[in-house]
């Protein structure tokens, strides 16, 4: 427990001081600048497709509730699952802070501890799905070159998209031709029906291609980066930061793409963009859910001082 709190740690540390040292390189006064110079129109689309996103999310929680063959109106999974996602990617420790959100709403709804348990590891597994996906499929097809500073053990993303895209089709093929939920270790998969694995699949990655959209909106045009091309880039970044255990991957997601992106595109510009899309993408749907939850958490208690 300790280890991975000291990793954490350290990698954020050194990531603010990556940041701090590029804020220190370009005056506040162009980061601020280059914020600024976002035009209107992709800011809206950003939060349009934020939006869109935290609508997105939550059909996994359909789909759970759906195998528990527990009947529950797709309006109340859309906010337990958006509320969840909303304060969990923001706060970090996913595992608990999801638990924690998405047991105050479903246990309110009838649900046992088990039940919601599988629930988060089902959302959870849905998230790993999605990016094994989409990022295997664009690993594969145009593969990015590692930068030496990042000192990793291979050069090329190429084999890891050959090994994700090769874990989606045993998992399709096992839930078109098993019978029977699998056990690993301490893990315990659950058999899932063909149709509904690929709904799945197709609904996290879509989830991870809104993500990306996010962000490429916001980006200042460039003629040598397209969409196609940043995915590569975004997910490196995003699994980057997932690994360090950061708290919404604070500085380490920046801290990468800061390094892939520059140059050619200038560093005050990106910083400032990636301010932007903090903002929009963790800031602003942290608040919403807060909100939300603090009005759900209201409901309840005028409802029990109203129950006799």
């Amino acid at each position: 427990m300790l280890l991975p709190a000291l990793v954490a740690v350290t990698l954020l540390t050194l990531s603010l001081w990556t940041i701090r040292s590029q804020l220190q390189t370009y005056p506040l006064a162009d980061v601020t600048r280059s914020i600024a110079a976002i035009p209107r129109r992709s800011l809206l689309l950003a939060i349009a497709l934020t939006g869109l996103n935290y609508l997105v999310l939550p059909l996994c929680d359909a789909l759970a509730v759906r195998l528990l063959r527990r009947p529950l109106p797709v309006h109340k999974t859309t906010l337990a699952g958006a509320v969840s996602y909303g304060i969990s990617n923001t706060v970090g420790f996913a595992v608990l802070s999801d638990t924690a959100v998405r047991y105050r709403f479903y246990s309110r709804w009838a649900f046992s501890a088990k039940e919601v348990a599988q629930i988060v590891a089902f959302a959870h597994f849905s998230f790993w799905l999605g990016l094994f996906t989409v990022g295997g499929a664009v690993f594969l097809t145009e593969p990015l070159t590692i930068p030496p500073l990042l000192k990793l053990p291979f050069n090329s993303v190429h084999a890891a998209g050959g090994v994700c895209l090769s874990l989606i089709f045993a998992y399709v093929i096992w839930n078109w031709l098993g019978h029977r939920s699998v056990r690993i270790g301490k893990w315990f998969l659950p058999h899932i029906p063909l149709p509904l694995a690929l709904l799945q699949i197709a609904i996290a990655s879509l989830s991870w291609l809104l993500a990306v959209g996010i962000l490429f909106v916001l980006l200042p045009p460039m003629d040598s980066l397209s969409y196609y091309s940043f995915f590569n880039i975004y997910v490196l970044a995003q699994l980057a930061s997932i690994i360090s255990s950061v708290p919404g991957g604070l500085g380490v997601f920046e801290s990468v793409l800061l390094l892939l992106l520059s140059p050619p595109m200038n560093s005050a510009s990106l910083l400032g963009t990636l301010l932007a899309y903090r903002g929009i993408n963790y800031f602003l749907p942290l608040f919403m859910s807060i909100v939300l939850f603090g009005l759900f958490e209201l409901g309840k208690r005028l409802n029990s001082v109203k129950s006799p």
